[in-house]
């Protein structure tokens, strides 16, 4: 029962920030401050995500060679103002191709 309730209590919470989005009046989000938190939050939240799935297994720090080679290729590429598809099929194929050699 627990998880059910923070189940409703999360989509709760994203209604309520979906809808305060819609019913902030503009001369708050024209504000040069709010517009430039908006622009760096995804930013933020995106770079949180991918740290966490590459360097975390579980609880644990891991810091999986195959994995931070992936990273470093995904890195390159990104460097490299590759498309968005190369950049993931980079490090899919770095960290797959170590990770058969046995690494």
């Amino acid at each position: 029962m627990t998880v059910w309730i923070a189940v409703v209590a999360t989509g709760i919470g994203c209604y309520g920030l979906k809808l305060a989005g819609l019913v902030v009046p503009q001369r708050v989000l024209g504000d040069p401050r709010v517009r430039r938190f908006s622009e760096l939050v995804p930013v933020a939240l995106l770079t949180a995500l991918i740290a966490v799935q590459a360097l975390a297994n579980g609880r644990a720090l891991e810091l999986d060679a195959p994995r931070l080679a992936g990273m470093a290729a995904a890195v390159i590429a990104l460097l490299l103002r590759a498309p968005f598809l190369v950049i993931l099929l980079a490090a899919a194929v770095v960290t797959a191709g170590l990770r058969l050699s046995g690494l």
